[in-house]
């Protein structure tokens, strides 16, 4: 039940990123125009948009990459073909990046702070809005790879005949 909700918020972030990727050709498109042709004045703030909106495109995409299991993940070993060896193999992946998701969330909340002290230069955006993408990333990263462990669990107990 849990799964179905964080799968449709996950579906919810991939229309999200797809907006933020139709968002950033604007001002790369700007940019180009008025560096090739000239039809255009150059405008400076396209330049921290395009920054602003890119960061946020990494920091989402790593979370539903997480979501779907195709971040984070290098197999140096061949895939574990009894159930303990994927329950380790697996359960292994999935802690590493809990634990990052658990230290990007508890130290970008101090970064967030500190991008909360400055303003971007040209556009006079405060950076706390680029800067609370490394938290909610973590928090995000956190509470997906928790939910992925538990159904790695879960597979196991089911494969070995335990408990469910």
């Amino acid at each position: 039940m849990f799964g179905r909700y964080l799968d449709t918020f996950c579906a919810g972030l991939r229309i999200l990123l797809g907006v933020l990727m139709g968002s950033l050709a604007i001002p790369v498109a700007m940019q180009v125009i008025s560096r090739y042709t000239g039809l255009i004045p150059t405008f400076l703030w396209t330049e921290e948009l395009a920054t602003f909106l890119f960061i946020w495109i990494v920091m989402i995409g790593s979370v539903v990459a997480v979501w779907d299991g195709t971040h984070f993940d290098v197999r140096i070993t061949r895939d574990a073909v009894g159930p303990w060896g994927r329950l380790l193999q697996n359960g292994v992946v999935h802690i590493g990046i809990m634990i990052f998701g658990a230290l990007f969330l508890l130290y970008g909340i101090e970064y967030t702070e500190f991008g909360g002290n400055q303003r971007s230069v040209m556009m006079r955006a405060n950076l706390a809005i680029t800067h609370v993408s490394v938290p909610v990333a973590g928090g995000l990263w956190l509470l997906f790879s928790g939910y992925r462990l538990f159904e790695t669990i879960a597979a196991f107990r089911n494969r070995r005949g335990i408990g469910s």
